[in-house]
């Protein structure tokens, strides 16, 4: 029967309809390119199951993961930046605070809290890359010192889970004093014979990259992470030479003696129980 004949018949083509997948349903890993459901990627701590690539993880969700039951003491929550010196560029200081603060989330670019690793109670600050690039300011500082001060205090590990964009200019002179008052902080820590480890997630650059953070007893990397204190761009412009393949990455950074280990975050938390015990002689 003929395609004419058929239609004649009451048989005919069926319509086609348009399926529309839902928006964000699928990711684009950037690595192998592959595209992996975003639920997954959610479910195994924003890295991709097929290559590994670590994609930027939220704060809360990373200390769920991280401490034990999920749960957690939080210190000094009310804490937030002011705009003490009149800033202006673009755009005024305050502008830029007020216009983060609207978003919801944290109050500032670091979160600390009080909590266990493995039946082990530690004091941990964790950056919040969201609020103005987890830049450091004086808030950032006085909250960082506080977590140290308290570790010291109750005999507890310090960690310190950095991701930042470097010291916060509109705070001028006073945000590159936090680079010393924190690492003052961590000598009065160190002479109390109290761990600190040091957790290095991307990016980690600028004033804390070059104070606390490479300060650890051990200095811990996630894979790929960025870490330095300029970037490489403005490296290559400086010294007008390209910079090696990797440069600046947790491997290189590992091969070169300035970081101790890399662990996947699928294995922080087991790690650092290990490690934890060890230092602490459970």
């Amino acid at each position: 029967m003929s395609w004419f004949k058929r239609a004649k018949a009451g048989i005919e083509k069926s319509s086609t309809h348009n399926v529309k997948v839902p928006e964000g349903l699928w990711t684009k890993c950037p690595s192998c390119s592959e595209s992996v459901l975003s639920k997954e990627i959610a479910e195994n701590l924003q890295v991709c199951p097929k290559c590994g690539h670590h994609f930027r993880i939220a704060p809360r969700q990373r200390l769920q993961a991280l401490l034990d039951n999920g749960t957690w003491l939080e210190h000094d929550a009310g804490m937030t930046s002011v705009d003490f010196l009149e800033f202006k560029d673009t755009k005024g200081y305050q502008e830029r605070i007020d216009a983060t603060l609207a978003k919801g989330g944290s109050r500032d670019a670091v979160i600390c809290v009080e909590g266990g690793i493995e039946g082990i109670a530690v004091q941990v600050a964790i950056f919040d890359f969201s609020f103005m690039g987890g830049s450091m300011g004086s808030v950032v500082g006085e909250k960082i010192t506080r977590a140290i001060e308290r570790g010291v205090e109750k005999r507890q590990p310090v960690l310190v889970i950095s991701a930042s964009g470097g010291a916060r200019m509109q705070e001028s002179i006073l945000s590159l004093m936090q680079m010393a008052k924190t690492s003052a902080a961590l000598a009065k820590l160190k002479n109390a014979g109290i761990p600190f480890l040091s957790i290095l997630t991307d990016p980690t650059t600028g004033g804390v990259t070059a104070s606390f953070s490479m300060l650890g007893d051990l200095n811990i990397a996630e894979p790929k992470a960025l870490i330095g204190f300029a970037g490489p761009r403005v490296i290559e412009q400086t010294i007008r030479q390209k910079l090696p393949e990797g440069f600046q990455r947790s491997e290189y950074l590992l091969d070169h003696g300035m970081i101790d280990m890399i662990v996947p975050r699928t294995e922080m938390r087991t790690t650092l129980g290990r490690l934890l015990a060890m230092l602490t002689k459970r």
